[in-house]
C-alpha cells in the first residue's frame, strides 16, 4: 500500500516533493505549496480513505512549519508539509475538505495567530474571554512567566445562536457542576422538546502544557504527560516515550515491551469500567451504578498494587519502565482482574434484560458511520459506527508488534447501547491480552542501559483507551524539548459529539454524554 500510495502522489500531484522517512516504521513526507494543499489534502481523506490526525505547527527563527498528519488503516503515515515565511500569516485552511481538521486549525488561530482562510469559523475557541484580544500564547515572543492584563469580561460572551424560529430558545448545561465533573459549556437549542443544536465550549480549564514544556529536559515532560489526564496517563506517556525513543534510537527490552503492554490493557479496563459506571449512574440505575463504581474501585485499587499508584503514575519512563515487577504480582493482578470481568458480564446480562434501562439507549445519540468518518472520530466512539480503526492494529507498535490478527470489536448502530457493548466487548479482549502477555512475558532487564537522546523529531502514537493518541516531539542537542505537540482522542471526540446529542430529547443528553466516554482534560491541556 505505500507503494500505492506513493504512485498515486506522483501520478496526480508531480509538482510535490515526496521523501521517505523511518520512524519505527516507513512515514512518507510530501512537501507542497500553500496552492496545493487543500486539493492535495481533500484527496488524501476522500480518495484514499486515510485518517486525519493531527495539526502540528512549529516557529522557527525564519519560517513556519505547518504539518497535517495523515494515517490509514493499511499501515500507511503521511505528514502533509508546508513552509511560510514567518512575516505570512494566512495560509489555505483544509477544513472545507477535511471536516476532521476543523478544530486544529482552530485552536492554532487562536494559539499560534495564524489565518486558515476560507475557514468557515475562527475565533472563540481555547482562548476565552480573560485573555486580552491579539494574544497568542504559543509563539515564540510570548513569555508565559509574566501576567496578562485581565481581558473583557466574561459576562460581554453570547453564544452563537444558529436558530431563528419563532418560540426557539438556547439551555446552557454548566459550566460548573456538582460532583466531580470537569468544566464544559454545552449550549442547546430547541424549538420544543428535541435538542436541534448542540455548541459545546470547552478550555475553561487551558493549562498550556505545550508551552510549559518548551525548554524543558524529557523526563520533565514526562510529568506533564502522564499528569494533564490521568485517566489514560499510560497511554499517554507510552506514546511520548515512544517518540523520545525514536529520536535516541533506543532499542526497549523484551521484558519491558510485554509489561507495557499488560499495563496499558489494564488501564483500558478500569477506564471501560469507569465509563460503564457513568452510564449506569446517567439511567438512574442505582444498584447497577453501585456495582459497577464497586469494580471500578477494585481496578484502581489493582493498579496501586501493581505500580504504587491508582492511575499508573511513574511506571513509563523513556527508554522503557521505572521498575521490574515481580511475576507472582502479575498473575495476582491478572486472576483479580478476571474476576473483574466475570462480575462484569453478569452485570451485562442483567442490563440488557432491563427494558427501562435499554429504551434509554437504544435508538438514542445516534452517529453514522459517514459522520464520525468525516470527524474523524475515535476509539469505542468511532467502533460503536462501524469504524474499526485501531491504532494497535493499523499501525502496530512497541509492544503489540504485528497485532494483524488482534480481535477489534466493533458495531453498526452507532447508538447509546451500541457504545455500551463495546465497552463491555474491550473489556474481555483486553483481559485476553494481558493473560497472553504474562504467558509469554520474558526475562531479563526492563530498562534499556541508555537512554539518551539527542536533537532530532519524532512522533509517537498509542491506542490509549479513548482512541488513538499521538504526540509530536522535536528537541534539541541537549535532548531539551523544543516543541510538544499532542493529537489526542477526546479533542477528536468532542469535536463529533454534537452528532450523537442533536435531534433527540433534552432528557437524553445526560445519557448521550455518558456513553462516549469523553475526557474534558484531555482537550483543556
Amino acid at each position: 500500500m505505500q507503494d500505492s500510495l506513493k504512485e498515486f502522489i506522483s501520478a496526480n500531484f508531480a509538482r510535490i516533493e515526496l521523501q521517505e522517512h523511518k520512524n519505527g516504521q516507513t512515514i512518507l513526507e510530501a512537501e507542497c505549496q500553500p496552492g496545493d494543499l487543500v486539493e492535495f489534502c481533500r484527496c488524501l481523506f476522500c480518495d484514499q480513505h486515510m485518517y486525519y490526525a493531527m495539526l502540528v505547527v512549529e516557529e522557527s527563527a525564519e519560517q513556519w512549519i505547518i504539518k497535517h498528519v495523515f494515517y490509514a488503516p493499511s499501515g500507511e503515515m503521511l505528514h502533509v508539509l508546508v513552509r511560510l515565511p514567518l512575516a505570512q500569516t494566512i495560509l489555505p485552511s483544509i477544513a472545507t475538505q477535511v471536516h476532521a481538521a476543523d478544530w486544529h486549525e482552530r485552536e492554532a488561530e487562536d494559539l499560534f495567530g495564524l489565518t486558515f482562510e476560507g475557514h468557515p469559523r475562527l475565533g472563540d475557541f481555547v482562548l476565552h474571554d480573560h485573555w486580552p484580544e491579539g494574544t497568542n500564547p504559543m509563539r515564540s515572543s510570548f513569555d508565559a512567566s509574566q501576567s496578562l492584563p485581565p481581558g473583557k469580561q466574561a459576562s460581554d460572551w453570547q453564544p452563537i445562536r444558529l436558530l431563528e424560529s419563532e418560540g426557539s430558545f438556547a439551555m446552557p448545561i454548566g459550566p460548573i457542576y456538582s460532583d466531580v465533573s470537569e468544566s464544559a459549556l454545552f449550549v442547546l437549542e430547541t424549538v420544543g422538546e428535541d435538542v436541534l443544536r448542540t455548541i459545546p465550549r470547552l478550555f475553561y480549564k487551558h493549562r498550556g502544557i505545550e508551552k510549559l514544556a518548551e525548554g524543558q529536559k524529557a523526563h520533565d515532560v514526562l510529568l506533564l504527560a502522564e499528569r494533564f489526564s490521568g485517566t489514560a496517563s499510560f497511554a499517554h506517556t507510552l506514546a511520548f516515550c515512544r517518540a523520545m525513543e525514536t529520536i535516541g534510537q533506543i532499542q526497549i527490552p523484551a521484558r519491558a515491551q510485554s509489561i507495557r503492554l499488560f499495563v496499558a490493557e489494564l488501564e483500558r479496563v478500569r477506564h471501560h469500567v469507569s465509563a460503564l459506571a457513568k452510564l449506569c449512574a446517567s439511567t438512574a440505575l442505582a444498584v447497577a451504578a453501585s456495582q459497577a463504581s464497586i469494580l471500578e474501585e477494585q481496578m484502581l485499587r489493582l493498579s496501586c498494587k501493581l505500580s504504587g499508584h491508582r492511575f499508573l503514575f511513574g511506571m513509563n519512563t523513556i527508554g522503557g519502565l521505572s521498575m521490574d515487577i515481580p511475576e507472582e504480582l502479575f498473575r495476582q493482578v491478572l486472576q483479580e482482574s478476571q474476576e473483574v470481568g466475570g462480575r462484569l458480564l453478569r452485570l451485562r446480562r442483567k442490563l440488557t434484560r432491563t427494558s427501562s434501562f435499554l429504551d434509554r439507549l437504544q435508538d438514542v445519540g445516534v452517529i453514522s458511520q459517514q459522520d464520525a468518518r468525516a470527524h474523524a472520530m475515535l476509539g469505542p466512539a468511532a467502533r460503536a459506527c462501524g469504524i474499526s480503526m485501531d491504532l494497535r492494529q493499523a499501525l502496530p507498535y512497541g509492544p503489540y508488534g504485528d497485532a494483524s490478527s488482534l480481535h477489534i470489536p466493533t458495531e453498526q448502530e452507532g447508538d447509546g447501547y451500541a457504545r455500551m457493548r463495546i465497552f463491555f466487548e474491550e473489556i474481555q479482549v483486553s483481559l485476553q491480552l494481558m493473560k497472553d502477555a504474562l504467558e509469554t512475558m520474558p526475562k531479563g532487564p526492563v530498562a534499556a542501559e541508555n537512554a539518551d537522546c539527542g536533537a532530532g523529531a519524532a512522533l509517537g502514537w498509542s491506542e490509549a483507551p479513548g482512541g488513538g493518541t499521538f504526540h509530536w516531539v522535536r528537541t534539541d542537542e541537549e535532548g531539551k524539548v523544543l516543541r510538544w505537540r499532542l493529537g489526542t482522542p477526546s479533542f477528536a471526540n468532542w469535536h463529533g459529539f454534537h452528532l450523537a446529542a442533536e435531534k433527540f430529547a433534552f432528557q437524553d443528553f445526560p445519557i448521550i454524554l455518558a456513553s462516549m466516554g469523553l475526557s474534558v482534560a484531555e482537550s483543556d491541556r
